[in-house]
């Protein structure tokens, strides 16, 4: 919560849930991550947060960017980013999508199998693409799962088929899991990276680059480790595995570089207990799964709640949404502690909320409205 935010919100008085984010935020992040990584450059992951207000402010401060549609590549371009500083990071495209891209100026793609490299040969000639291999994401509050990357072993035999099929093998990726708070959670993965590498030269084919992806954490209810302490441990793997022969280097941060810069704000809608000898209360909010607090599925990121009665005397409580949907609930295994003289209509304060929250919005789900964003 900065001074901005809180002014904005008491001032303004936005009706119903709302996410506040603050610019001056976004700025001190993506200042850290390049102070920290000097030599690596930043590709912010669009989908984090796609407001035009952080994309233009990324765009001027020199970032480059992570898309996953077309959609997202045209936003990147309106905020003023170049072609050249846009990555079509999704593994899985259609093939009209490839074209519409290469027609945008976008010659950077990720592939993980052969069929991915075979739709860009034919409509993003010459392009450069970068192989993504499956990393285990221990130690991550939201783990990936299988979906994206393939086999380090199966890597050379995809990146071989793009040199043969006239595109750039240029490099591999990975993504280490998401909201990861272990620094060298990286390591095994650069080595990964370094196999393939030395692999290709033997194949007379030489990479250049290793895109490091995401992971950057935000603070929620837990302390996480500074910028700095994620790039030492970083250049220590690739120089540990690469030696002399230091490849290029991305990064691709979207929870650590917008997600302590948004908070939301919500209102208590009901306070209640399921039978008279029940000793948790259900609190419901104006915003749950639906609403964008999707991250809470499985309870993997516990968001810090702030209200007023903060100095009151606390007790657990299951934390749920307003929809007619039974899955909308958001903290139940480990009941949450709020006040006890908590009430209807009371604010509640959801801190860390900048990334995956307005993306995540449903359209209108039992008719409520999307999350609505401020950007100040």
């Amino acid at each position: 919560m900065t001074d901005r935010i809180r002014e904005f919100l008491r001032t303004r008085r936005p009706d119903g849930p709302c996410l506040v984010v603050d610019l001056d935020v976004v700025r001190e992040k993506y200042t850290s991550f390049a102070k920290a990584m000097p030599d690596t450059r930043v590709f912010y992951a669009v989908k984090a947060n796609p407001a035009p207000e952080v994309l233009a402010l990324l765009a001027e401060l020199g970032s480059c960017f992570d898309t996953a549609s077309v959609a997202e590549i045209e936003m990147a371009l309106a905020a003023g980013a170049t072609p050249d500083r846009i990555s079509y990071g999704n593994t899985i495209k259609k093939e009209r999508d490839v074209a519409r891209a290469f027609e945008l100026g976008i010659r950077l793609y990720a592939v993980d199998c052969e069929a991915e490299v075979e739709k860009i040969a034919r409509v993003a000639p010459g392009s450069k693409v970068f192989c993504r291999i499956l990393s285990d994401g221990a130690d991550a509050e939201w783990p990936l799962s299988k979906k994206f990357g393939c086999d380090p072993a199966m890597a050379p035999r995809v990146l071989e088929l793009a040199h043969t099929r006239g595109l750039e093998a240029y490099g591999v990726s990975f993504h280490v899991g998401s909201q990861q708070r272990n620094t060298k959670a990286w390591d095994s993965a650069v080595a990964s990276a370094a196999g393939i590498f030395r692999e290709m030269a033997d194949r007379g084919i030489t990479l250049k680059m290793v895109n490091l992806g995401g992971g950057f954490p935000t603070r929620y209810l837990k302390n996480v480790p500074a910028v700095q302490a994620y790039a030492q441990a970083i250049s220590d793997s690739i120089l540990a595995h690469f030696g002399n022969h230091v490849p290029e280097t991305i990064i691709e941060p979207g929870r650590g570089m917008v997600g302590s810069a948004g908070v939301i704000k919500a209102e208590v809608v009901l306070v209640s207990k399921k039978s008279d000898d029940d000793d948790v209360r259900w609190v419901y909010l104006d915003i749950g799964k639906f609403g964008g607090l999707a991250e809470t599925m499985d309870e993997a990121i516990r968001y810090p709640i702030k209200t007023e009665r903060d100095e009151d005397e606390k007790a657990p409580c299951v934390l749920a949404g307003p929809t007619c949907d039974s899955v909308d609930v958001l903290y139940e295994k480990e009941p949450y502690w709020l006040p006890i003289s908590l009430e209807i209509g009371d604010e509640v304060l959801i801190e860390g909320t900048g990334a995956y929250t307005t993306t995540y919005s449903a359209v209108a789900f039992n008719g409520f409205e999307p999350l609505k964003s401020y950007v100040i």
